[in-house]
């Protein structure tokens, strides 16, 4: 069985005393957990350099948060997929809500990001989630269907398997509401009919959760048969409550009733 994956974003936080801090207690606990679970976690680009330098001889990998569109250009502020892979980077999240939010990301914007970041090598996690409001539409399926095929109609297959889908439910993030083992797992089935229904070779894309994992209920949620590790917010920030959340990783079972 693959080892179940877990990404901390870090959002807009850090500085460098309290990374290096978290960085830190973060390695020396991973240590003795490394055989459940890859790991990594996503920073804002100004300390890339900084977590390159402390996980370069660990097995936490490091990624980004967000890249352009572009390749190179007159893009003040932007920063480009090959830029960052200079810095090693593993992960690249592509199309988390608060981009489409705050800055009108479209999924074809969230599409070309994502194939920007598999022509340098690195793995690109696309967001995908539904709205309060789109839920109790009940278009949940209709919405994260759309999000992921915008990327598979991208690219090739043989590129598409690359990469990582990361399911948040909008009303969950940030918000202290985390959807129930039950509400996720039903959202993570789907999503891997979409996959499979689309090409056999796409059995194997990791499917994550987000949105308001904690150590208290990621054991629950990690249990389901089709959630293969969690995106996780500001339970990053902590790297006790980040580490209970790796912990929750071991193989055990939980009742899906």
């Amino acid at each position: 069985m693959p080892k179940k994956l877990v990404l901390g974003n870090w959002k807009m936080h850090g500085g460098i005393q309290a990374n290096g801090d978290r960085l830190k207690r973060l390695v020396a606990g991973f240590t003795t957990r490394e055989a459940h679970c890859d790991v990594g976690v996503c920073v804002p680009h100004l300390y890339l350099a900084q977590a390159q330098e402390m996980l370069k001889a660990t097995s936490v990998r490091w990624g980004v948060q967000d890249i352009s569109t572009h390749e190179e250009g007159a893009y003040t502020g932007e920063v480009s997929a090959r830029m960052a892979s200079e810095f090693g980077v593993a992960y690249a999240l592509a199309g988390h809500s608060e981009r489409r939010t705050y800055h009108g990301e479209t999924d074809e914007m969230v599409a070309a990001k994502v194939a920007r970041c598999l022509d340098v090598g690195i793995v690109p996690v696309l967001c995908v989630g539904e709205t309060l409001d789109e839920r109790e539409r009940g278009e949940t399926r209709q919405v994260v269907e759309r999000q992921l095929t915008a990327i598979l109609k991208m690219r090739p297959t043989d590129d598409a398997r690359r990469f990582v889908v990361a399911y948040e439910p909008v009303w969950a993030i940030g918000t202290g509401r985390s959807a129930s083992a039950k509400q996720a797992q039903d959202v993570h089935a789907f999503l891997r009919q979409v996959l499979d229904s689309w090409s056999s070779s796409l059995s194997s894309v990791a499917i994550l959760y987000g949105g308001s994992v904690k150590a208290s209920n990621a054991d629950e949620l990690f249990a389901m048969p089709d959630i293969d590790g969690g995106l996780i917010g500001g339970a990053s920030l902590d790297a006790n409550e980040f580490l209970g959340i790796i912990e929750a990783t071991q193989p055990h079972t939980v009742s899906q009733s």
